[in-house]
């Protein structure tokens, strides 16, 4: 099935234009791939560095990334299961410090990280075509299956390209 961006809301059109890949499976294989690999790139000792003041450290943005995973990944559970209860959003600012970021190695995270995404895979295989077409309001915000899984690919992908250019460029 391809995506159309027509379908995407506005606030989310920037994470799903970054990938590149039509197949949905393959989108989430290759940005975890690929992020994984940035993830063991990081030596532990830079694990709590800032790139400005009142910017998170590379365990928080990491830790906000798994959030923002299981949250998307729910409403596509949610929407496949044709419930439709609108869903609120969620305040990323406010769950940040309460995601206990520093008593995590960026080791353990990584590890969160490459099984949730082997978890969001297997919920998105199980999804028939019917099921990856339906739709729900989240955050004021009509979305399909379907785009909830583009997003989550395209999220983080936005969030490695941000780690690369500002927390581990060197600049």
């Amino acid at each position: 099935m391809i995506l159309n961006l027509e379908t995407v809301p506005p606030f989310y059109k920037n994470y799903v234009k970054q990938i590149e890949e039509t197949d949905l499976l393959q989108a989430l294989r290759i940005s975890g791939h690929r992020c994984l690999e940035l993830v063991h790139s990081i030596p532990e000792e830079k694990a709590d560095f800032r790139y400005a003041d009142g910017k998170w450290t590379i365990r928080e943005l990491l830790c906000h990334m798994i959030d923002g995973e299981r949250i998307f990944t729910y409403r596509a559970l949610r929407f496949a299961r044709n419930d439709k209860t609108p869903l609120a959003g969620f305040e990323e600012n406010d769950y940040a410090p309460q995601a206990n970021a520093s008593g995590r190695s960026l080791q353990k995270i990584a590890a969160e990280m490459a099984h949730l995404r082997s978890s969001t895979i297997d919920l998105f295989e199980s999804f028939t075509p019917e099921m990856l077409i339906r739709k729900g309001m989240a955050n004021n915000n009509e979305l399909s299956v379907i785009v909830l899984g583009f997003i989550i690919a395209g999220h983080e992908t936005h969030h490695c390209n941000v780690l690369s250019e500002r927390y581990l460029s060197g600049k």
